[in-house]
């Protein structure tokens, strides 16, 4: 069993023509079982015959859902809204969305059969990523109702690897569990990863020297920026792999081969995923970047059917990976938000670009981004927090340096470079917000508009 390259062979190496066959019956008993469960589905799926539902451009037969139509439901009919094709007496879980975004988080119920297929999903990318049932599994999470690692830590025990729940810990005691527990597989957000190697190094702990030989990254695009995967991979001494799921599907969606292609595998035999145009959601080939947009067949209280997520992906075809698996890929995994993009007199900013470039210049503890309107014009302000070490002229040098950087990367866009003092920016152990848009607010105050009580 331990030798096998893959989780589920019988269906991670599925010909594509049996795979689409495969989607295509799940789709249509999902879309029969919501229609007959979901008041919700009942009205939008009113005109949608299951059984009509035959090939890949049928899916358009599906109306999108959003964000914003879930989260109406659960305001109009608390606390779960009308998505649920079962009531709460047959859930055993309830779990949250992040609310890092400052919306309200997406309320989500799961069966006991939904929490065992959640860790079936995360067993396909541990397994690819080399776990074993001899590894140590350490995972650096809060384990609060935000879902993050849930799933992982049972997957874990589910493959048959010592599982060590990190959770109600400081940053310096989970460091010192890690080491003492001979963990060699940790899971965090790639942020938190950074904020650990920071905090081992300042305990005088050598991470690369240690048992540690694979970290799995999920919760943040960071995870597959390649800057700042091969700074972790270097702080560490081990190989960064990089997941991505959501709490509205209660598990991951893809995951990175051990083998590294630069890209994250579909779980296609449990999910569809489409790559549309944000702006006329119609789909877009390989190789074109676009938005997310998720079926699921797992998930058995709440049928998620052609869900807006709102990520930005690249899909490209299975053979790009070239380790045996017809599962297609997305380049880069998540490479951002719709509403990531910032428009800065004329210029796009993406986080995730500017993350990209910083991670490439050593020295640099923690950043944010700030967006202000300053006399009369906006300007992009980067608070940059660096090693106490640094001395006054190397952080002019460093400045300098970044700065050409950013403004050659970003149409000639100059960014006010400012330092930190140590341990003034925030750490984050779930998802980094590292950019602050401030412009709005001082126009109305330039203006003399009252902001409401």
């Amino acid at each position: 069993m331990t030798d096998r390259p893959f989780w589920n062979p019988k269906t991670e190496t599925l010909p594509r023509e049996q795979l689409r066959e495969l989607q295509l019956a799940k789709l249509r008993h999902l879309v029969a079982r919501a229609k007959a469960g979901s008041p919700h589905y009942a009205r939008t799926l009113a005109d949608v015959d299951p059984e009509r539902l035959r090939t890949w451009d049928d899916l358009a037969r599906i109306p999108f859902l959003t964000r914003e139509e879930w989260m109406a439901s659960q305001h109009a009919h608390p606390p779960y809204g009308e998505l649920p094709v079962v009531g709460p007496e047959r859930a055993i879980r309830v779990h949250t969305t992040s609310g890092t975004s400052g919306r309200t988080p997406l309320r989500a119920l799961d069966s006991r059969k939904d929490w065992s297929w959640a860790a079936e999903m995360w067993c396909y990318a541990l397994w690819a990523a080399g776990v074993r049932p001899h590894d140590v599994g350490y995972v650096a999470f809060g384990y609060g109702s935000f879902i993050g690692f849930w799933g992982l830590h049972y997957a874990l025990e589910k493959l048959g690897a010592l599982t060590v729940p990190g959770g109600a810990q400081t940053t310096p005691n989970r460091v010192r569990q890690i080491v003492d527990f001979g963990a060699t597989v940790v899971a965090s957000t790639p942020t938190y990863a950074l904020r650990l190697a920071q905090e081992a190094a300042a305990m005088g702990v050598d991470l690369p020297g240690g048992s540690v030989h694979t970290l799995i990254l999920s919760g943040e695009p960071a995870g597959s920026i390649p800057e700042t995967k091969a700074l972790i991979e270097r702080l560490w001494g081990a190989r960064a792999i990089d997941t991505a799921g959501m709490t509205e599907v209660s598990t991951i969606v893809m995951f990175e081969p051990g083998n590294q292609p630069g890209g994250c595998h579909v779980i296609e035999d449990h999910f569809i995923e489409e790559v549309v145009d944000p702006l006329t959601g119609r789909e877009v080939p390989y190789g074109e970047r676009g938005e997310r947009v998720c079926t699921s067949f797992g998930r058995s209280t709440t049928p998620l059917l052609r869900y807006r997520t709102a990520d930005l992906v690249v899909k490209v075809p299975a053979a790009t990976a070239g380790n045996g698996r017809t599962f297609d890929l997305y380049r880069g995994g998540i490479i951002g938000r719709v509403d990531d993009m910032k428009l800065v007199r004329g210029t796009n900013v993406y986080p995730g670009a500017v993350e990209a470039i910083i991670r490439g210049f050593a020295g640099i503890e923690e950043f944010q981004i700030r967006l202000e309107h300053l006399d009369g014009r906006d300007e992009v302000i980067l608070l940059v927090e660096c090693a106490p070490t640094l001395s006054a002229e190397g952080w002019s040098t460093l400045a300098a340096d970044l700065g050409r950087a950013l403004a050659d990367a970003h149409e000639g866009l100059r960014f006010l470079l400012r330092r930190a003092a140590p341990d003034e920016l925030p750490r984050f152990e779930l998802k980094a917000t590292r950019l602050t848009d401030l412009r709005a607010g001082q126009q109305r105050a330039a203006l003399g508009v009252r902001e409401p009580a």
